[in-house]
């Protein structure tokens, strides 16, 4: 059964790691896409590597409000609808507090919390109009604890994507629209691919389920949420950590 056959959905940060998982995901369980990244070149190879029919992309900073506006016109202009939107796109640093310029500060702030909110801005309205949808927001362990090693200003970005999460859900729930909120901790990506094996072994060691994520878990849980499987289910910022943080 493919859970997704007939929607349509946005997926923003989709040319690489979790963002292009969940594509890959989305694709096969049926769903009609439009992907985006900031690379044009790996956005037209992801599309030929799904090799959809039903799949358009944009590229484009998804911290301008030009480019959610773009992705919302094209997705009604090819599907006639917005049923799914995952605000995946998002940018980390690891500068210590002291050392943030007020430029970094804001370019992450401006990419991770603003796009997403000009995302849901220009989608929210379509999905209004059909009373449903489902909105996914990728968000951070770090939303919730500190972390070793990411910046204040990312651990502040996703928080705000939890209070944005909460808030969208309480008012446009009664409309038929849910919205949800993911926070991975440790997942394998090409940026775990660079560590060293004493690092890699402390991580591992912290994990109570002592392995990494993939990039497959965090899409299943994606997909659980976009479909109607999880009908009941809203205003949650669900942990995918290993255990490394429970609430």
């Amino acid at each position: 059964m493919k859970l997704l056959e007939g929607k349509s959905a946005i997926i923003t940060g989709s040319s690489r790691g979790i963002g292009r998982e969940i594509a890959r995901l989305f694709a096969e369980n049926g769903a009609g896409l439009v992907i985006h990244g900031t690379s044009e070149e790996k956005l037209i190879a992801l599309k030929n590597e799904l090799n959809l029919n039903n799949c358009v992309y944009i590229a484009g900073d998804i911290g301008e409000l030009e480019t959610s506006l773009r992705l919302a016109e094209e997705c009604v202009k090819t599907f006639g609808k917005i049923d799914i939107l995952v605000n995946n796109a998002g940018i980390n640093t690891r500068t210590k507090f002291l050392d943030i310029s007020p430029e970094e500060w804001d370019k992450i702030l401006r990419v991770n919390l603003t796009g997403a909110f000009y995302s849901c801005k220009c989608v929210i309205p379509h999905m209004l109009e059909r009373k449903s949808g489902s909105i996914i927001n990728l968000s951070s362990r770090a939303a919730k604890t500190a972390h070793p090693t990411s910046s204040a200003a990312y651990g502040v970005s996703k928080a705000g994507i939890d209070a944005l999460t909460r808030k969208l859900a309480f008012e446009f729930s009664p409309s038929g629209i849910r919205v949800n909120s993911i926070c991975p901790g440790p997942i394998e990506t090409d940026m775990s691919l660079q560590w060293s094996d004493d690092y890699r072994a402390k991580i591992l060691d912290s994990i109570p389920l002592r392995k990494l994520g993939k990039v497959e878990d965090v899409a299943n849980l994606a997909l659980f949420l976009a479909s109607g499987l999880s009908g009941f289910i809203t205003g949650e910022s669900i942990n995918i950590n290993g255990g490394t943080y429970m609430n």
